[in-house]
């Protein structure tokens, strides 16, 4: 079940919230709690119940642990045990996840080093792994520090599991959450948070259904269909995975904020218009805005920070941005796309510190490229794969000689007498993927305007215009849901 789908928005989405309120409203607010638990275990459960076991077995280790590392503050003496218990736990952590997302990577590279064929059986990753053990781990450590106590259980799960965040983030605090799942003035029903959670909602659900999952169709065939690629065909294709991605997770988010508003909830914003940056700093401070805070608070400031030399803050950097290109996937590639960003990072510091500055169109186009070519390694299973893309879009010379019988003819299909007239006068690769390009053209149109949460936050919730416009594009986006089958989000495999 996705949130794309029409068993969430049509049953489950709408139970949830009657059933909520309603134990809420006959003064059961405990069991509003726990139904609130019991409806995220069943939405994870509803992908393979078999994991369900490793969801509740991780809620159980980290409360205790937490709970532990909370009601001892400290004193001299112990704080040496207390590390002990944090740096364990942690590990545990760790070793789960690492087990579960990087066991058949390590085997792999050990039987390519080693020249040897060791079998072991391939284990699927469980969902939400990566997401539901980042928030734990963060809960942990800010036990630890004194800054999150909860000796309730059912809250501690309420704030693990909670359906909207549990599958891709955002990764939270316990102290950015819990404190809005105590207010009682979030268990009546708040009309205008439905008005806005629907409103948002519906823009995630077309930016995913009608726009993403249209360049997903472009982007598999340059990047997986084995034809040859010319100039305008490979720009088409990376172009296509960055938009694909750029409404795949933008539209992830919105519909997240969008269902826990619905009951009363903010999650923390996590994505905020990051094509628009103009420079790689600033795009990760707009880009899983939420991992960039963990992974500096809980990685980068650790490590040193920029409290160092130089050079120790260009290696912090590195560091912590191949562990994040890690943190995506078990694959060289990864690594790869996490070390370009880190390289770029450390290149842009250089260039602040000698007090250069590009114009603004320069600095956007420079940020954006860099972007759209590191995201060929993101997508690409292969290194020779990611170099066949780059080498096509690099290759000018293929303007005119590419041969119109490689152009795959789903990609003609879309006017007859017009198709032939372009491809008479337009390069072959040009004239294949023009309704590729157009709608490139106007996804940068679409992404130089407010974002939806700025066009949530701001003027009338309530406007005639906004609702009309949000219930329209509900509309296409539910007929497009019906009529295909939607793909699973982007970041439900990391």
């Amino acid at each position: 079940m996705i949130f794309s789908s029409p068993q969430f928005i049509l049953l489950f989405l709408p139970i949830a919230f009657l059933g909520y309120f309603y134990l809420n409203r006959i003064r059961l607010v405990l069991a509003g709690k726990a139904w609130l638990v019991a409806v995220s275990l069943f939405f994870y459960a509803y992908w393979n119940v078999a994991y369900l076991p490793l969801l509740l077995g991780s809620i159980f280790f980290n409360f205790a642990v937490g709970t532990g590392l909370s009601r001892n503050p400290a004193p001299a003496r112990s704080r040496i045990s207390r590390r002990f218990i944090l740096a364990a736990s942690i590990t545990a952590n760790i070793a789960l996840l690492g087990y579960f997302k990087y066991a058949n990577f390590l085997i792999d590279n050990f039987n390519a080093a080693f020249h040897v064929n060791y079998v072991y059986p391939r284990i699927l990753l469980p969902l939400g792994i990566s997401f539901f053990t980042f928030t734990q781990i963060a809960y942990l450590v800010d036990s630890y520090r004194g800054e999150a106590k909860e000796y309730d259980f059912l809250n501690y799960a309420l704030f693990v599991t909670f359906f909207p965040h549990l599958i891709a983030g955002p990764i939270l605090h316990h102290r950015e959450m819990m404190p809005q799942f105590a207010s009682r003035w979030t268990l009546a029903v708040r009309y205008r948070h439905i008005v806005l959670g629907l409103f948002i909602f519906s823009i995630g659900l077309f930016k995913k259904v009608v726009i993403a999952d249209t360049f997903a169709i472009w982007a598999n065939a340059g990047f997986d269909g084995g034809m040859s690629l010319d100039f305008f065909t490979a720009w088409a294709a990376s172009l296509s995975y960055t938009f694909q991605l750029y409404f795949d997770f933008s539209g992830y988010c919105d519909m997240a904020i969008g269902a826990a508003l619905l009951f009363n909830i903010w999650l923390p914003i996590n994505f905020n218009s990051p094509y628009k940056a103009l420079d790689i700093q600033d795009f990760w401070r707009r880009w899983h805005m939420t991992l960039s805070r963990y992974l500096r608070d809980y990685l980068y400031i650790p490590l040193g920070g920029n409290r160092c030399s130089t050079v120790r803050v260009y290696a912090n950097l590195m560091a912590t941005f191949v562990l994040g290109g890690l943190w995506h996937g078990a694959s060289w590639m990864f690594v790869i796309w996490g070390a370009l960003h880190g390289a770029a990072l450390v290149a842009h510091r250089a260039w602040s510190k000698l007090g250069l500055r590009l114009p603004r169109p320069a600095a956007w186009v420079l940020t954006f490229g860099f972007i759209n070519i590191t995201w060929v390694f993101f997508r690409a299973t292969t290194l020779a794969e990611a170099l066949r893309i780059l080498r096509a879009m690099a290759d000018i010379g293929s303007v005119n000689h590419f041969p119109v019988r490689d152009i795959p003819t789903a990609s003609l299909a879309w006017g007859g007498y017009f198709s032939d007239y372009l491809l008479r006068r337009l390069p072959a690769g040009l004239a294949a993927n023009v309704l590729c390009f157009g709608a490139i053209v106007l996804a940068l149109g679409i992404i130089s305007q407010k974002n939806s949460f700025e066009l949530m936050t701001t003027g009338q919730s309530h406007g005639l215009a906004k609702l009309s416009g949000a219930f329209l594009l509900f509309c296409i986006a539910m007929y497009s849901t019906m009529a295909t089958t939607s793909s699973v989000f982007l970041y439900f495999n990391f």
